[in-house]
């Protein structure tokens, strides 16, 4: 299994103080040596973490793959035209939300996203779609042409949260999950098992497969044996464990992870 690190989150602990360091653009070479397939990153409107020349020195200096995730805004596909990473996952954005919250609204008329997926795809770029897993989000990303899709994993990674780490008991508690461990376990194997069929769709559909979203060393395991999954994008677990161990102790851990 292939494995994207997203390097969004060095960008934020530089943006907490507003200075030079660290760099993303440093993580390059860590994440090759560790075995990475993949550079991912987020440019968004905002700019609260990523910033435009970080995507400019990133996208020509890696000598990895780069997933550019971007909104469908105009001025966010000019910029990915104008840079031509080798993906672009296209993502919804909240001014005021922590994280992207859900997958991209896929199904029913979006010329403005098939505009975007046109105009990247003339770039020679291929173009995923950051969706939530429902059989309706796939058969919508088929119709719109592209050649891969993310599912978005949070709802599988809340679950697995609530059930396994006691978060019922602190802040950071999902109080519609705030439920028996009876009930979540049925929940979390139903969340799989959608996952898996999906996948499975999808691939015989002919698009190509990758997830992501609040993944780490613990609930990752079995997100693993879903074979028809190609690719995962993980960053904020992986970034967070380097504290402690360094990048690329933490890439290296990841990556043993994803064998299967």
């Amino acid at each position: 299994m292939y494995l994207g690190v997203n390097i969004d989150h060095i960008a934020v602990l530089r943006e907490a103080r507003k200075v030079a360091d660290p760099d993303p653009l440093d993580a390059l070479s860590i994440c090759k040596r560790a075995g990475a397939d993949q550079i991912t990153i987020h440019l968004r409107e905002d700019r609260r973490h990523m910033q435009d020349s970080d995507a400019k020195n990133i996208i020509a200096l890696s000598s990895l793959p780069v997933n550019l995730e971007c909104a469908t805004e105009e001025s966010m596909i000019d910029i990915a035209c104008d840079l031509r990473p080798h993906r672009v996952t296209l993502v919804p954005e909240k001014r005021e939300e922590v994280t992207t919250e859900g997958g991209l609204a896929v199904v029913g008329k979006q010329p403005k996203l098939t505009d975007a997926i046109q105009r990247l795809q003339k770039k020679e770029i291929e173009v995923s779609l950051f969706i939530d897993p429902s059989i309706e989000a796939v058969n919508a990303s088929l119709n719109l042409g592209v050649e891969w899709i993310e599912f978005h994993t949070g709802k599988y990674a809340n679950i697995y949260a609530m059930l396994y780490t006691n978060l019922s008991k602190t802040h950071h508690s999902i109080p519609e999950l705030d439920l028996s461990r009876t009930v979540l376990k049925k929940m979390l194997k139903d969340e799989l098992c959608n996952l898996r069929q999906l996948s499975c769709d999808a691939m015989e559909l002919g698009l190509r497969v990758a997830a992501g979203h609040g993944l780490n060393m613990q609930n990752v395991t079995d997100i693993v044996e879903i074979e028809t999954i190609e690719e995962l994008n993980i960053g904020q677990s992986i970034v967070a464990r380097s504290v402690y161990v360094g990048l690329e102790q933490a890439i290296l851990d990841m990556k043993a992870k994803l064998i299967r």
